[in-house]
C-alpha cells in the first residue's frame, strides 16, 4: 500500500515516514500544501495522511481540491486543534477521519489500517495501461506488449512516474524529489543513470527512444504517432 503523508514538522515526518515504512507501506513525503497537493494530484495513493496547518497550502485546502478533482482516496488529518468545529471543518470539506496529536504510533497505523478496509480504495488492485506498457500494481509487475519487464524498484518507480505524466516534461529535480524523496542523498547523476538504464529495457530496435530528452531541462515519455 502507498501513503502519501504530508507535514512541515521535519523531524516528526521523518519518523512518521520509518513508522510506514516498517509496517511495509510505501509512503511519500511533502513537507509544504503546495508540493503535497500536486503529488496528490498526480500520483495514486491508498490513503492520504495530512497536517491541517501547513505553508504554502493547508490541509483543509487540499482535501478540498482533491475532492473537486472527484478522487475519492481516504483521508486522515492529523492536528494540535482538539475542539469540535476544528472536526467539524475537517470533515465537511471532505477529509475521512481526524486524529489529534500527540498520538499514539499504533493508532495512527490502526487509523489507516481502517480507512482503507472501509473505502476498499487499495492501488494495489488496479492497472494502469499507456500504450503497450501496462503496470500490475498488485504483482508490481510492467508488460511491455506480450513480455515482461525485468525492472528494479528504483526503475519501476521512474517508469511508473513517467507514464502517469506522458506527453508531460517533467525537470530532473522533479524526477528526484518523486522517485528518491525531497530529503534523500542522492549520489551522482542518478536520475541520467537510470533514464540510460530504462531506457535498455523499454526501448525498440530502429525505433526512437520512448523517453526523449529536452536539454536544459528534463525529460518527457511519448508514445509513437500512428
Amino acid at each position: 500500500m502507498r501513503i502519501l503523508l504530508v507535514e512541515d514538522e521535519k523531524r516528526l515526518a521523518s519518523a512518521l515516514l520509518q513508522l510506514f515504512q516498517d509496517n511495509h507501506y510505501l509512503a511519500d513525503v511533502a513537507h509544504d500544501g503546495v508540493s503535497g497537493l500536486d503529488l496528490a494530484l498526480t500520483n495514486s495513493y491508498d490513503a492520504l495522511v495530512l497536517d491541517i496547518m501547513l505553508p504554502k497550502l493547508d490541509g483543509l485546502e487540499i482535501v478540498r481540491r482533491v475532492r473537486q478533482e472527484g478522487l475519492d482516496v481516504p483521508i486522515l488529518l492529523l492536528t494540535a486543534r482538539d475542539t469540535v468545529d476544528d472536526r467539524v471543518k475537517g470533515l465537511d470539506v471532505g477529509a475521512d477521519d481526524y486524529l489529534v496529536k500527540p498520538f499514539a504510533n499504533k493508532e495512527l497505523l490502526a487509523r489507516v489500517r481502517a480507512l482503507t478496509r472501509r473505502t476498499g480504495n487499495l492501488t494495489g488492485t488496479e492497472n494502469m495501461q499507456v500504450g503497450p506498457f501496462v503496470i500490475d500494481f498488485s504483482e508490481r509487475v510492467v508488460k511491455q506488449g506480450s513480455r515482461s519487464l525485468t525492472l528494479t524498484t528504483k526503475e519501476f518507480q521512474l517508469l511508473e512516474l513517467l507514464l502517469r505524466n506522458h506527453g508531460k516534461v517533467l525537470s530532473k529535480e522533479l524526477i528526484l524529489d518523486r522517485v528518491w524523496g525531497p530529503d534523500a542523498e542522492v549520489i551522482g547523476n542518478a536520475v541520467e543513470n537510470y533514464i540510460h538504464f530504462l531506457r535498455k529495457k523499454i526501448d525498440e530496435p530502429n525505433q526512437p527512444s520512448y523517453i526523449e530528452t529536452v536539454r536544459g531541462v528534463g525529460y518527457v515519455f511519448r508514445l509513437p504517432k500512428s
